[in-house]
């Protein structure tokens, strides 16, 4: 087994480890994939202030996010078709993050289903939700997540229409994948992964398929999730979708400061920057970039998150430096589940752990609650002057 220091360790093995289709779907943003880049290439252009003869014994990175405290301000973010990525991946990475102390959000389009993640959680977790047309769905999912005690509602807004990507059209994307021929070889050369396909029943989306009338293969449900998510999506909807949740409820999806100040309005427990990990809208500005403007638009009226791009502990401190109270990581843990399963997710959150203790010592804090605009130097240009 190769020493893992870094992400970058576990992202090699995962595309070693894990179908062509799946670790494209993965690693890859829409169109030109600028905004995909430059979510992480920004962090790099913010430099830390070290600080030294500072008293660094009893250090802390504990913190809460809405109010749930965490042993380090990081949640697992829902990644569609998680289970695709290793056999029964939403159960594992559930399992890991409930044993590390941070929040996990099983995603609408997950292929282990609310029930099936409930059943092992040993805490409970989050339930991201995707508006469809058919409000009947909606509705039941809010319900069966209820049902199943989740703990928060994470309401994605970026997703009314579904960005190209191109890989994922060329690939022929599916869940569970065609039985092609490029398919099948492609598969031999992955037998851990095709070995713990076979050994699982779960290979399709099983929020979706038992839970909407008519859908019982794969053709039907291509067919109808093409045509679900929900274009008319507005701020009416999404009030009516807070109040028969009742519970924590989570925004995500806003780049912008004046959604942010709506978002707020609607009484969101937090607001989580993100331009869906550069799979949306290619050419916008980078989640990092676009933060300081919701903070200051935000104020304190409720808390924001930041997603999209973080890559290591030090990007995490960098989005917490910048005015963020908490962040979301995908692909950085993705890239653990899929190259070791449920220890992969607990090494690549060991590493942000360890990475963000040394840093933080190294800029002079000892509680991860102080980091701040002090704690970093910001190109004057940094968030772009725009006419």
């Amino acid at each position: 087994m190769p020493v893992i220091t870094c992400i970058e360790d576990l992202k090699r093995l995962h595309q070693k480890r894990t179908p062509k289709m799946f670790w494209d779907y993965c690693e890859s943003g829409s169109y030109t994939e600028q905004t995909f880049r430059e979510n992480t290439s920004d962090f790099s252009r913010i430099r830390f202030r070290q600080r030294v003869a500072r008293d660094l014994s009893g250090r802390s990175l504990e913190s809460t996010m809405a109010g749930q405290k965490v042993s380090i301000p990081v949640a697992l973010a829902p990644v569609g078709s998680c289970g695709m990525q290793h056999p029964d991946g939403e159960i594992l990475a559930a399992r890991a993050a409930a044993k590390f102390g941070v929040p996990f959000t099983l995603s609408t389009m997950s292929i282990c289903s609310i029930e099936d993640v409930a059943a092992v959680s040993p805490d409970p977790f989050w339930f991201q939700l995707y508006v469809m047309t058919d409000e009947d769905f909606v509705d039941a999912a809010i319900e069966r997540a209820r049902a199943a005690k989740c703990s928060a509602l994470v309401l994605t807004l970026d997703l009314q229409i579904l960005g190209q990507r191109h890989k994922d059209l060329k690939n022929g994307l599916s869940s569970p994948p065609k039985l092609t021929i490029p398919n099948i070889i492609n598969m031999m050369t992955k037998p851990r992964w095709s070995m713990g396909m076979v050994r699982t029943p779960r290979r399709q989306f099983r929020n979706i398929v038992g839970h909407v009338k008519g859908v019982t293969n794969l053709a039907d449900l291509a067919a109808w999730a093409n045509e679900q998510f929900d274009p008319k999506l507005d701020w009416a909807k999404v009030a009516r979708i807070r109040d028969q949740w009742k519970g924590k409820f989570i925004l995500k999806g806003v780049l912008d400061a004046e959604d942010a100040k709506m978002a707020a309005d609607m009484g969101a427990d937090a607001i989580i920057v993100s331009n869906h990990g550069g799979r949306q809208l290619d050419g916008a500005l980078s989640s990092i970039r676009m933060l300081p403007s919701i903070v200051r638009a935000i104020g304190d009226q409720t808390e924001v998150w930041l997603d999209s791009g973080i890559r290591s502990g030090q990007d995490v401190l960098k989005a917490l430096s910048l005015g963020a109270k908490g962040t979301m990581i995908g692909r950085a843990y993705i890239h653990g589940l899929g190259a070791m399963g449920e220890a992969g997710v607990t090494k690549a959150l060991e590493v942000i752990k360890k990475e963000m203790d040394i840093t933080m010592a190294l800029c002079g804090e000892r509680d991860v609650k102080n980091m701040g605009p002090h704690n970093v130097l910001v190109p004057e240009d940094f968030e772009g002057r725009w006419a």
